[in-house]
């Protein structure tokens, strides 16, 4: 039964709708994996199976009374504990929400249920979702399942190391600055980090949030295969009122220009040996699959990430320093005292000129991306980073900050980008990070298929 918890969504969801398994026997066996797997990896911090076999039954029925209960129906998925699911805490990491519990499921939550997806169990953040590093001190420090030496990423650290070994066909992430796609890069499997408008979200536990979350933060998946991101895609991306950037576009576009744009090392930022070679391969397999990949000048990539910090450490200080200070978090105290060095207070004037370069610089990217409808990229200049390095010490959350250029820079303009593995260099996994136009995330499917023809398998 255990092999159940290797396959695919896209195989899950086949082998039950030909009713050659039932939704409760995948159910059990992803069970079963997470009670060998979980343990020494701490990516579930809340477990639900009494739900989770509910919900498979629930499946069952549906397909024995002759009704189709979705797309996802019993597919094995997890849920990040940022999100409101009905009768779970939000609990984003922190000792001081534990107790907030959800009353209704966030949209993203809402719509995996309306796609027959059964939800096994919340994945770890680190406090405040702050970093590319998980760890806090309710839920405690997740491990990368392929070397416990190194970070499983962050902030949906839970939800690539539940991915990669199985415990769920596809995990539910968020990401504001790589939230979805480093994890992903770190875990050994693929995160597609969705555009502006494309998912929808809402936390009643937490109300609205200020303008640069609304136009930068998004749910998206993380699986072990690029079918199964599409298949995730389309069933998370039903638009719901309650988000009013949600919108009903189209999940394929219009033909577009199979041109590629390399960026080997955006502005001329340190990449590695290993990623560069990654990078160039990619290349290649693109141009054998009849892409044309050029390196040509991009829009910035530096202004926008400065940009980007900016707003989201202004939003800090007005919102989250009280929580900050009652939380009192060791990891979260020092990023946060690290980020006061690269982002100094502004005022009022200095805001509304961040979100008037916001404006240039989206417009600068996307009539770009009119002309290279894709960009090959790093996700990050160097391999998955020795665990808890940015709370080492200043140098080290240097090192880890400047490395993450790629990643901070696009969701200041609310542009996708797909984290796609692509091999090893030791005991890290190495990838390339592609970037299209907003709501172009099947031009990012189509390549990263092409890059990753075949599912990773299930450590």
């Amino acid at each position: 039964m255990d092999d159940l918890a290797s396959l695919t969504a896209c195989e899950t969801a086949a082998l039950i709708a030909a009713r050659k398994v039932s939704a409760r026997e995948v159910a059990e066996a992803s069970l079963a994996r997470i009670a060998a797997k979980n343990p020494a990896l701490n990516a579930i911090v809340q477990n639900m199976p009494d739900e989770a076999l509910a919900a498979a039954d629930a499946v069952d029925a549906a397909f024995a009374r002759g009704e189709d209960p979705g797309p996802l129906a019993g597919v094995p998925v997890t849920i990040k504990v940022i999100v409101d699911q009905a009768g779970h805490a939000t609990t984003n990491g922190l000792v001081s929400q534990k107790d907030l519990i959800a009353t209704e499921d966030n949209p993203v939550v809402a719509n995996l249920r309306r796609a027959g997806a059964v939800i096994v169990g919340r994945t770890n953040t680190p406090a405040f979702s702050l970093r590319w590093f998980t760890r806090n001190g309710l839920h405690g420090a997740t491990k990368n399942p392929l070397d416990a030496a190194l970070t499983p990423g962050g902030s949906s650290g839970g939800a690539g190391a539940a991915v990669a070994t199985g415990m769920g066909a596809i995990g539910h992430g968020t990401d504001i600055a790589g939230s979805i796609r480093y994890p992903a890069y770190a875990c050994g499997v693929h995160g597609l980090r969705p555009s502006l408008g494309r998912v929808p979200a809402f936390n009643a536990t937490g109300g609205d949030r200020l303008i640069g979350a609304q136009l930068m933060a998004v749910s998206g998946p993380l699986a072990r295969s690029i079918p199964d991101l599409r298949l995730a895609l389309s069933a998370m991306a039903r638009p719901d009122p309650r988000d009013p950037w949600s919108q009903p576009m189209p999940l394929v576009g219009a033909p577009a220009q199979k041109r590629v744009a390399y960026v080997e090392a955006p502005e001329g930022m340190e990449v590695s040996a290993p990623v560069r070679a990654a990078l160039r391969a990619a290349a290649e397999t693109l141009r054998a699959a009849g892409y044309t990949v050029e390196a040509v000048q991009t829009p910035p990539w530096a202004e926008a990430m400065a940009l980007q910090l900016r707003l989201w450490m202004a939003e800090f200080r007005h919102s989250g320093l009280a929580g900050l200070r009652a939380e009192n978090d060791p990891d979260a105290n020092f990023v946060y005292a690290q980020m006061t060095r690269h982002c100094p207070e502004i005022d009022l004037n200095g805001l509304m000129e961040t979100l008037k370069s916001r404006a240039r610089l989206t417009r600068a990217w996307r009539s770009f991306l009119a002309e290279w409808p894709l960009v090959l990229c790093p996700v990050s200049g160097e391999t998955a980073f020795p665990d808890q390095l940015d709370v080492a010490s200043e140098a080290g959350f240097d090192r880890v900050l400047t490395a993450q250029m790629p990643l901070i820079a696009t969701p200041f303009m609310g542009l996708p980008g797909l984290a796609v593995t692509t091999g090893r260099d030791g005991s890290a996994a190495l990838g390339v990070q592609l970037v299209a136009d907003q709501f172009r995330e099947d031009l990012l499917l189509a390549a990263g298929e092409v890059l990753a023809p075949h599912p990773i398998p299930a450590l």
